[in-house]
């Protein structure tokens, strides 16, 4: 029986970064990976990389660049005509750059000393990990330290079954070889959105189907509100309040049953997207007497440093309570693996950045005016609009704005918020400063290149003390 220090279930981002700081901190460390790629091969990456977060944003930026092509150039006085997609070529571009970064994880492993094993891993008691091989076969290895990161999988809905043809999943949504005429998408989060807008670039009717009456209830208002305009002009018909309660198929057509509060509507589509969430992937992953504990909605139970019930088993990423986020299962996976070797470090979970990669872009950290409300803490407001950005009129992409929220008290930045090009790179300016706990007046005194996007969020705090240069200041309650 194979023995390890750590191994690692899952190479998704919180697995693979577990995998490689392990070894770095010299532990003798395995990662187990049972997913393949197209080729029938070991795919690295999980989700993110291989049917998420990368293949998605090589989609979002090959098609936002056809559609600048066809209607942005003009205003530039370029004239491109006959411009047209291959679909084709599109999706094999996006799955090169898959196959680069997932063979990338494989190298970065062995330049770590990672023992990579191909197989699905199950946590045994006593620290054991059976690992069943693509042939049936079975391995058992023992470990010192064992951190679960197996990740998460589309939910399903029993009104729109999954087939992979007609009606697809997220996954599924990344390998369309035509544009449909009409594009059903059900659910307006994160992943529709962005799924949605591909499509919609391309040339897709794109119909949104969400259940909940409010549009981005986890972002700040004023943003979302924001955001349903622009996506809205864009062409996406956000249908807000409606419940799908069925669907039927046809050779080349769905149709969709859904009630909108007052009556039962149906839509016809080729091709509808079902993105209503993800669940964790805890099937099938633990044995009845390995002593670490599922909550009611199959995530791992563990502490604020990723520890389970069982000493030395941790679990980290989509697999455990907060935010399905990439960077946060990759914080995580290296918080546990210093935490193995004796260290102290913690993930700050009140700054966790989002983003939603539509263009434009829509990002946030930290509270938003909801929250403070609701927590009766006192707090001003900044904002900023691109339209008074002399770089983003020269880009002509001065759609958005950037929000800045601070407490009324002490300055000390609470959240920020934006909508707008390039709002995940300037959020992040943000973030590293409320790490460090500072004020508005602290951006606002810090010098910004000029012309830059990067000036939205100066002026943004600048504005929240009355002080911005570039726009008229409200005056002060």
């Amino acid at each position: 029986m194979a023995k390890y220090d750590v191994v690692v279930i899952g190479s998704g981002p919180a697995g693979y970064h577990a995998a490689i700081r392990a070894a770095q901190l010299g532990f003798s460390t395995a990662c187990i990976e049972g997913d393949k790629n197209k080729a029938d091969k070991p795919s690295f990456g999980g989700t993110c990389l291989n049917v998420g977060c990368i293949p998605s944003k090589a989609l979002l930026d090959t098609s936002y660049k056809y559609h600048e092509a066809k209607e942005g150039f003009a205003a530039h006085g370029i004239t491109a005509k006959g411009v047209e997609i291959d679909v084709p070529a599109m999706i094999k571009r996006k799955d090169q750059v898959v196959a680069q970064l997932t063979g990338g994880i494989g190298g970065l492993f062995k330049a770590n000393g990672v023992t990579a094993i191909e197989g699905v891993g199950k946590l045994l008691a006593g620290k054991k990990v059976e690992v069943t091989k693509a042939d049936g076969s079975v391995e058992t290895l023992e470990a010192e330290n064992v951190v679960i990161a197996a990740g998460s999988q589309p939910v399903d809905i029993p009104p729109a079954p999954v087939d992979q043809n007609l009606i697809v999943d997220s996954t599924g949504a990344l390998d369309f070889d035509s544009v449909p005429k009409r594009l059903g998408v059900i659910g307006a989060g994160v992943i529709g959105l962005e799924l949605g807008s591909v499509w919609s670039r391309l040339g897709s009717e794109v119909v949104v189907i969400e259940a909940l009456p409010d549009f981005l209830p986890m972002v700040d208002k004023q943003i979302g509100k924001e955001a349903a305009k622009v996506f809205k002009k864009q062409g996406l018909d956000i249908r807000l309040g409606c419940r799908v309660t069925g669907s039927k198929t046809t050779k080349t057509k769905v149709t969709i049953t859904y009630n909108d509060g007052e009556n039962d509507v149906e839509e016809t589509f080729d091709k509808v997207i079902v993105a209503v969430g993800r669940k964790p992937r805890s099937t099938n992953l633990l044995s009845e007497d390995c002593g670490v504990n599922l909550d009611e909605r199959g995530f791992i139970f563990v502490d604020d440093h990723c520890a389970t019930d069982v000493s030395g088993v941790y679990a980290v990423g989509d697999i455990v309570r907060g935010p399905m986020l990439a960077h946060k299962g990759m914080e995580e996976g290296v918080m546990v693996a210093e935490r193995i070797a004796g260290q102290k470090p913690s993930v700050n979970y009140d700054l966790v950045p989002s983003v939603i990669y539509t263009h434009p872009e829509v990002a946030w950290v930290g509270q938003n005016e909801e929250q403070l409300k609701s927590e009766r803490i006192p707090y001003e407001v900044g904002v900023f609009p691109f339209v008074a950005s002399g770089r983003a009129l020269a880009a002509n992409d001065s759609g958005g704005m950037v929000k800045i929220i601070a407490h009324a008290e002490t300055d000390r930045v609470l959240g920020c918020h934006i909508i707008g090009a390039s709002a995940a790179d300037l959020l992040q300016e943000v973030a590293i400063a409320m790490e460090f706990g500072a004020s508005s007046e602290d951006i606002g005194m810090i010098m910004f290149g000029h012309p830059t996007l990067s000036e939205g969020v100066k002026e943004a705090a600048l504005a929240l003390r009355g002080h911005a240069i570039h726009i008229p200041n409200r005056k002060k309650r």
